[in-house]
């Protein structure tokens, strides 16, 4: 019997991996992971909300890991990083509910009150259950405190010790106290959500911009290029965000760069699942093959399925 050669070898493993043929002389297909998804769902028994939500407020009413199948599997999207929602505050049990449930499915992105004298030891905790970052609200209040606050700085060592990245929810207007943290905590994991939410207000601030691009310096810094239904014109196909992402991907590499929907927030009010995947997947020429299967797919899952 002939041996198999290392091409056929992997287009083995790219049919049992994920039931697609790849022909001989083909690349591999991508693999999209989707690097930021809220989920929660209406039985506030079992999981109840944290002390000041309500139920009323909680917009769709419900959104669990099956209602976000029917949105992300027909675009190709098996792999989701699940982000502790505010909803349920320092209680991540329905996040971990839902990884344990679908084993290999979902990322872990936790919230721990780092005002508890041991949060170091409760990030270990949740490591030991898969969970690989945890969010902090990265605003210019909260962070004018990160320097001399105890607690914020276990949470930078921990990271620092332990590969676990500080996935920052970030204003512009933080970003300044943001750099100082990466000049004291050189080895800590850093994610920044939504571009720093730059375009939010509309157009995109290049002054803000130039401070986000400076963050690339530090080479543990990776952004997501997400939320296009929150920045800019907020329409879709959102391709006025396209020179924003240039330029990120020329400072910071397409190797730091992952993208993500923000759902349920990107399937509502007009936008959809679709016109997300697509500006990274067919919109913006400049981004080469291996580029997009950077954003859409290894940046992630180096930082959150390693």
């Amino acid at each position: 019997m002939n041996q198999l050669t290392r091409r056929q070898m992997l287009a083995a493993s790219v049919v049992a991996a994920t039931g697609t043929t790849v022909r001989s002389g083909e690349k591999k297909p991508i693999s999209p992971i989707d690097a930021h998804v809220h989920v929660w769902t209406p039985d506030t028994e079992t999981f109840p909300l944290a002390e000041g939500f309500q139920k009323s407020g909680m917009n769709p009413k419900s959104f669990t890991p099956e209602e976000l199948f029917s949105e992300c599997k027909p675009h190709g999207v098996k792999r989701i990083v699940l982000i502790q929602m505010s909803f349920y505050k320092f209680d991540n049990s329905y996040m971990l509910h839902a990884m344990d449930k679908y084993p290999g499915v979902f990322g872990g992105v936790a919230i721990v009150d780092h005002s508890l004298s041991g949060v170091s030891k409760e990030m270990k905790r949740l490591a030991n259950q898969k969970v690989r970052g945890f969010r902090l609200y990265a605003n210019a209040k909260n962070t004018s405190t990160w320097a001399t606050d105890r607690g914020v700085k276990a949470m930078w060592s921990t990271g620092a010790d332990e590969n676990l990245a500080m996935c920052l929810l970030a204003d512009p207007d933080a970003l300044p106290a943001i750099t100082k943290m990466c000049e004291n905590y050189p080895q800590t994991p850093v994610v920044i959500d939504h571009f720093a939410r730059i375009g939010m207000k509309g157009a995109v601030d290049q002054k803000q911009l130039d401070q986000l691009l400076a963050l690339s310096k530090f080479k543990t810094v990776a952004v997501k290029v997400s939320a296009y239904y929150a920045l800019g014109k907020k329409k879709p196909p959102y391709t006025d965000l396209g020179p924003m992402i240039l330029q990120l991907r020329d400072a910071y590499g397409a190797d730091r760069l992952m993208w993500a929907t923000d759902c349920p927030f990107q399937v509502q009010d007009g936008h959809s699942y679709q016109a997300s995947i697509e500006l990274i997947r067919d919109r913006l020429d400049f981004l080469s093959r291996e580029e997009k299967r950077s954003i859409l797919e290894t940046t992630a899952e180096k930082r959150f399925f390693s």
